[in-house]
């Protein structure tokens, strides 16, 4: 059987149990201890059923035979208080795991026995699935690449991640867990890379013609390597602003890397309210509107009243509906049962993008 099988393992890879950062490696902890658990219950039901199905055979003639037996103690203990046990024990093992390994959770340390040093910074990077290809802003540096990402090691990364068209998956499996991007939506992933190298990344989640190539190279560098990536990224005479965006959104197959070397600071915000287009109103200001809608009130008189808890109420009335929108942008949608965007103040964005000679000296 395993000579029959073997053949067709040949091109399958673990590569879940091959971490490389250390949200991955509790991952994978948490894959075998869970499956060891489970096959305390597996093999010896599986080995019992073959053990019970020779002895009682038809042919075997020397078989105790006990028609008045009803009932034994200790059996019953057996059969339910193992099993029991075991459950108990992966529910315990799930539930927590569940929690430490929420990827919204921040990181809180490197990798095992090693401390998140204070005052680290975590390095954000804003995630744009398209079709059928990947992009990647890096607002504190100014850059945006196209299927081609790199980290430092041992520096947590805090990906914000949304969707140009239909629902996706973003997936490093040698870093953390997927998760769903959505359009118009944002969800989020901590994690941090532990070891020097290229790992591959792609998306889990079909999503039409061009989704087997939606793959890209993530790269997990020292600080002096990572430096040098961005440096060579600034070099680039391109700029992500809202015409290159609408550009790139256009449906390819097989899309080459790219690098901008400059790019409008609200674009991924802009992205995930879904008005890049300019005059286009921002789903963030929709919602806002209709929450007022809904209480009785007018857009004019929340804002004259100092009624809306959207922090962009204080825009002042008759701006143009572009300069709208760009304002708008910067409030993320959430996901199911997180604190709703009117609630949250807006992240901060760069006020201007950055120069390859104006950055020289931070490198």
């Amino acid at each position: 059987m395993a000579a029959m099988l073997a053949p067709l393992l040949s091109g399958c890879n673990a590569i879940v149990l091959s971490p490389h950062g250390d949200v991955a490696s509790q991952q994978a902890d948490l894959v075998i201890i869970s499956t060891f658990l489970m096959l305390l219950i597996i093999v010896p039901v599986m080995v019992l059923t073959v053990i019970f199905a020779r002895k009682y055979r038809a042919s075997n003639e020397e078989a105790d035979y006990q028609p008045e037996w009803e009932h034994s103690t200790q059996l019953e203990l057996i059969i339910w208080a193992a099993p029991l046990l075991i459950i108990i024990a992966l529910g315990a093992v799930t539930w927590t795991g569940t929690h430490k390994l929420d990827p919204y959770r921040p990181i809180e340390r490197i990798a095992a026995n090693k401390p998140l040093p204070a005052g680290v910074k975590p390095l954000d990077v804003e995630v744009v699935a398209m079709d059928w290809k990947w992009l990647f802003v890096i607002p504190e540096y100014g850059i945006a690449t196209v299927n081609d990402l790199a980290a430092p090691i041992d520096r947590p990364i805090r990906f914000h991640i949304t969707s140009s068209s239909v629902m996706n998956s973003f997936y490093i499996p040698a870093l953390a867990g997927q998760i769903y991007a959505m359009p118009s939506m944002e969800t989020q992933l901590n994690a941090v890379i532990n070891k020097p190298g290229t790992y591959e990344g792609f998306s889990a989640n079909y999503s039409g013609e061009g989704f087997n190539h939606m793959r890209f190279a993530f790269h997990g560098m020292t600080e002096a390597g990572f430096q040098q990536w961005v440096a060579e990224a600034r070099q680039s005479g391109l700029k992500l602003d809202r015409a290159s965006y609408l550009k790139l959104a256009q449906p390819t197959i097989d899309a080459p890397v790219m690098r901008y070397g400059s790019i409008l600071p609200q674009i991924y915000q802009l992205a995930l309210n879904n008005c890049v287009v300019p005059g286009t109103p921002c789903i963030a200001d929709q919602m806002r509107r209709d929450q007022e809608t809904a209480a009785g009130q007018t857009p004019d008189s929340a804002h004259m009243g100092e009624m809306a808890m959207s922090p962009h109420s204080t825009m002042p009335v008759g701006a143009s509906q572009d300069e709208e929108a760009e304002k708008l942008a910067q409030t993320p949608l959430r996901g199911a049962g997180l604190t709703p965007p009117s609630m949250l103040p807006p992240r901060p964005v760069l006020a201007e993008t950055r120069s390859p000679a104006s950055t020289t000296d931070s490198l």
